[in-house]
């Protein structure tokens, strides 16, 4: 009895132990948790605080933007703003000459990149790999770098103040990342796709529309945000191509609230916060596939 009370002693002794040490490294975790928590809001706000400034100034009455201390809640909020904002320039048109551009830029980079990437992935040819990697290396060319062999090219060609040089470019694949990005994914599907299709007498064509496009959307979404955001917010390009002030796009509009010697503040955020709506509003769209995309990414390499 002594011998089997003292093993149920020793037994509780270890039983007390263990739940004393869950409990601190329970404890341990929950304070490596807030500390965690702490510092991803702090950098969240870090991150956000220009974007708050930017919808205080565009709230302001002018003169008003660069007061010490901050007012970050305007009273009383000029909403009218946005509306003087918008109208006191042709933005109408520069956002339909914006819209034009970004969609079909967009296409021309899904369906060229879509092709290109494919035929890296799915298609066995003398020097695939060599060509990818040459294909690789221009993404460490700069762009200004190229500016003036394009322009030069473009002129030639009768292009100048036409927005050719900025939409068809993009149907020839000219985005070495979106080629790497939709390679990988296509390097995910198993073969035995194409071979079985192959069986039942689909071409090559086929199995590209009809097998691996459909199976591919994450990165399709992944291309569409990117494309839109670059070419919706593209400032170099049409300001080397465009001249014609009824051509311009919306980034190049907004370049008018900056004079010489004056700048207004009030006015230039809120235009900027119009024309950044559309991107934040797609990328809470799109964010499943962007999500899904990145996580399919880094699966298979």
């Amino acid at each position: 009895m002594a011998q089997q009370s003292l093993e149920q002693r020793r037994e509780q002794a270890i039983v007390t132990d263990f739940a004393g040490f869950w409990q601190s490294r329970h404890r341990q975790d929950q304070v490596l948790r807030a500390v965690v928590y702490l510092l991803l809001v702090v950098g969240a706000i870090g991150v956000m605080l220009p974007f708050f400034w930017m919808i205080s100034t565009s709230l302001k009455r002018p003169g008003t933007e660069f007061t010490f201390p901050i007012e970050w809640i305007p009273v009383p909020p000029r909403f009218g703003n946005y509306q003087t904002a918008w109208t006191i320039l042709p933005f109408n048109l520069w956002l339909f000459n914006t819209v034009r551009i970004t969609g079909l830029s967009i296409l021309g980079h899904i369906v060229s990149c879509a092709i290109v990437g494919f035929g890296f992935a799915r298609i066995r040819f003398p020097g695939r790999d060599a060509i990818f990697l040459l294909v690789l290396a221009t993404m460490m060319l700069p762009y200004p770098s190229v500016i003036v062999p394009l322009f030069i090219l473009f002129k030639e060609l009768g292009w100048i103040d036409t927005i050719l040089p900025l939409v068809v470019p993009t149907f020839f694949a000219t985005s070495a990342f979106y080629i790497f990005l939709l390679r990988q994914f296509f390097m995910t599907l198993p073969l035995e796709l194409d071979d079985a299709a192959r069986v039942d007498g689909c071409s090559t064509f086929g199995i590209f529309y009809r097998i691996c496009v459909p199976l591919i959307k994450p990165a399709l979404g992944i291309i569409l945000v990117f494309s839109f955001m670059h070419h919706w917010n593209d400032f170099l390009g049409p300001l080397i191509f465009l001249s014609d002030l009824d051509k311009y796009t919306l980034a190049l509009g907004l370049r008018f609230f900056q004079g010489q010697y004056r700048v207004e503040w009030t006015l230039l955020m809120a235009a900027s916060l119009i024309i950044l709506s559309p991107c934040i509003i797609l990328f809470f769209i799109a964010q499943k596939h962007y999500i899904q995309g990145i996580v399919i990414t880094g699966v298979k390499g």
